[in-house]
């Protein structure tokens, strides 16, 4: 349970890195190659109402389809989901390695009654 604990709060912190990631880096570089767009500021009017150019002030002007957002937070999935991957991926490598690393466990001993029926089949056998 303790385990748990620490890896929601652990993801809970990664998460937030990966939002600034995305939000602070990444998007500001394809904002620059895509013309200094910022994509959060990408938007539909679903009203006629809405005249805005930022997202925040259409808004509030009426209701928008905010798909530059979700472009963004689209991206911080796929970010987040193959960071994880590739964790989850090297603790199972790690640990199939230390299996293999580990010695071989002799044979257990066979049973008292299975080594008498044994023992009495090479007798009968001579």
């Amino acid at each position: 349970v303790m385990d748990l604990a620490v890896g929601v709060i652990i993801g809970a912190a990664f998460g937030k890195i990966v939002d600034s990631l995305v939000n602070d880096i990444i998007m500001p570089i394809i904002g620059a190659i895509f013309g200094g767009l910022d994509f959060n500021n990408y938007f539909l009017p679903l009203s006629s109402a809405v005249n805005a150019t930022s997202l925040a002030e259409a808004k509030r002007q009426g209701a928008v389809f905010a798909y530059g957002s979700f472009i963004t937070v689209a991206l911080n999935f796929i970010i987040l989901a193959f960071i994880i991957f590739l964790m989850i991926k090297a603790v199972n490598n790690l640990r199939r390695r230390l299996e293999r690393e580990k010695p071989a466990a002799p044979a257990a001993a066979p049973p008292a009654d299975v080594a008498l029926l044994t023992e009495i089949r090479d007798l009968l056998a001579r």
